[in-house]
């Protein structure tokens, strides 16, 4: 950072002596110490050094503070778990395993493909939400407002229908009995009484998501053993590397669709990356440690005031940027580790579970080929009983009313999170408002929404718009590799800009994203599925 980019020179990124800090900000970390009160605070004395700030966009320039010391790269908690969470779902159980019976293992490249354009959109997004404390949204908004505006809008569309329970519903259903409308209501009205009653919502939720994770990491590994063969596992793990394999089928109108549907939904799809710079904000990760976590509505009047705009670190500085490099690692095991290597680890296992059920009953191939996903996941069930005792059909569907409740876990937060930051910060007068009583708003409304729709409508939301909200969802992915090559290389001081290696995948995975899709669309009349 020169002293071009700066409206004043000073030594250090600390804040004026005298001027008042935000109320409420987190501890002041070493090297911002408030002045002593024999301390002129004059504004006419000389020696005072001036506020300094970085000037991205038209919105309010950020304050120069100090980055917070990075906590050590080999770790087990993070932010990463609501991506694994959002991410492991009917993709990797049903999507992927599907297509690895249709197709072969060796389709299993484009999934590779797929992940690791994930984790690398996921190391761009955290660029921005530590280096400024700020969400990717707030970055839209400070190349072009309306960018940031789509995403608002798209999220609304897109998620607020409950579609997602159903699986896991059903599933529990057929392990109890208990009408999957029943439990689909009282898992929504749980998820917002726990997040209603939290102190801070992102420590409650790390926390029950970690333990999640862990039962369904653990969980699949045992039962892939069990019904598995070695045979199945090196299928399963050499298909990752058939690069260029696709059967003229696989190009097919009612396969391509879902072949590229399936590859967006790798890991997370449609928003969940960008929502990921909000828990990487309450976290404390990077400039984040300046702003105030959100807290759950009970505890909303105990919510720190919120700053107007993020802050910005001295790249100047060598000891900044030494800072930066140990924040960098950390990320870079998050999502290498345990984004990458977590959603990998359930993909292999569901995939050896679904090759263990068609050879063990190879009429289970044609079910998943041309039925319905409850049908295949039945086929599947009863496969795996077979296999070894009936209770593993039972813990089968275990396993995906666990990937129902992780999702609901995450979406829930993850979409009240989001629309409250836009909230909060553009839409005049939102700030008579706590962010805490605004993520209790959208929650709740969320909430009472779906359960209207579950009780009175279609779970999936009107049927005349669901391909509207399917290709919406994959162009956000698109639309959100452009947002990051924009605001990354814009808004950024040069030495913390993306690299050349970094900006070309992020640009093959938006030409990827948006034109597959729209090839889709105009070759076969139909979007992704």
């Amino acid at each position: 950072m020169d002293s071009s980019d700066l409206n004043a020179a000073g030594s250090t990124g600390a804040p004026v002596p005298g001027a008042s800090t935000e109320k409420g900000t987190r501890p002041l970390i070493p090297g911002q110490r408030r002045p002593h009160p024999s301390e002129s605070t004059s504004a006419t004395t000389p020696s005072a050094p001036r506020e300094r700030f970085w000037r991205a966009g038209r919105l309010e320039p950020m304050p120069i503070r100090r980055l917070p010391e990075a906590p050590p790269s080999i770790h087990i908690l993070g932010p990463t778990v609501f991506l694994v969470a959002l991410g492991v779902g009917m993709g990797e159980s049903y999507m992927w395993p599907r297509l690895v019976l249709v197709f072969g293992p060796e389709i299993r490249w484009l999934f590779l493909i797929g992940v690791s354009l994930q984790a690398v959109v996921m190391l761009e997004m955290s660029r921005y939400a530590m280096a400024t404390g700020e969400s990717i949204f707030f970055g839209a908004a400070r190349v072009f407002k309306p960018l940031m505006w789509f995403f608002f809008v798209t999220a609304i569309l897109v998620y607020i229908w409950p579609g997602h329970l159903s699986a896991g519903a059903s599933a529990f259903e057929r392990v109890t009995g208990i009408p999957w409308q029943a439990t689909a209501v009282a898992g929504m009205l749980l998820v917002g009484v726990v997040f209603t009653l939290a102190k801070v919502v992102y420590s409650l939720l790390e926390s029950v998501l970690s333990i999640c994770i862990g039962l369904l990491v653990v969980g699949t590994s045992v039962v892939a053993a069990l019904v598995g063969n070695f045979a199945d596992l090196a299928s399963t793990v050499s298909g990752m590397f058939a690069f260029g394999y696709l059967p003229d089928e696989a190009t097919s109108a009612t396969w391509f669709p879902i072949l590229v549907g399936s590859i967006a939904f790798a890991g997370p799809s449609g928003m969940q990356q960008m929502w990921y710079t909000l828990h990487l904000r309450d976290k404390g990760a990077g400039m984040g440690a300046h702003i105030p976590r959100i807290r759950g509505l009970r505890h909303a009047e105990e919510q720190e005031s919120m700053p107007s705009r993020g802050f910005m670190f001295d790249t100047s500085d060598p000891a900044e940027m030494a800072k930066w490099k140990g924040w960098r690692r950390w990320v870079t095991f998050d999502a290498f580790v345990l984004f990458w290597g977590v959603t990998m680890l359930v993909t292999i296992a569901f995939t050896v579970l679904a090759q263990a059920s068609a050879r063990l009953d190879p009429g289970v191939v044609e079910v998943i080929r041309n039925g319905e996903r409850d049908a295949a996941l039945d086929a599947m069930a009863s496969s795996f009983a077979a296999a070894g005792t009936p209770v593993l059909g039972t813990v089968f569907f275990c396993f995906i009313a666990l990937i129902g409740l992780n999702a609901t876990l995450g979406l829930f937060d993850s979409f009240s999170r989001g629309q409250a930051d836009m909230t909060y910060f553009f839409v005049p007068g939102a700030k008579r408002f706590s962010i805490s009583k605004l993520y209790g708003f959208f929650l709740w409304g969320l909430i009472a929404f779906g359960i209207a729709v579950l009780l009175f409508g279609p779970a999936d939301g009107p049927a005349a718009i669901l391909d509207t909200l399917a290709f919406l969802s994959t162009f956000a992915m698109g639309a959100y590799c452009v947002v990051l090559l924009l605001v990354n290389n814009i808004t950024l001081p040069k030495p913390i800009r993306p690299g050349i290696v970094s900006n070309v995948i992020i640009a093959f995975a938006a030409l990827f994203y948006l034109g597959a899709l729209f090839y889709s669309l105009f070759a076969y009349g139909v979007v992704v599925s």
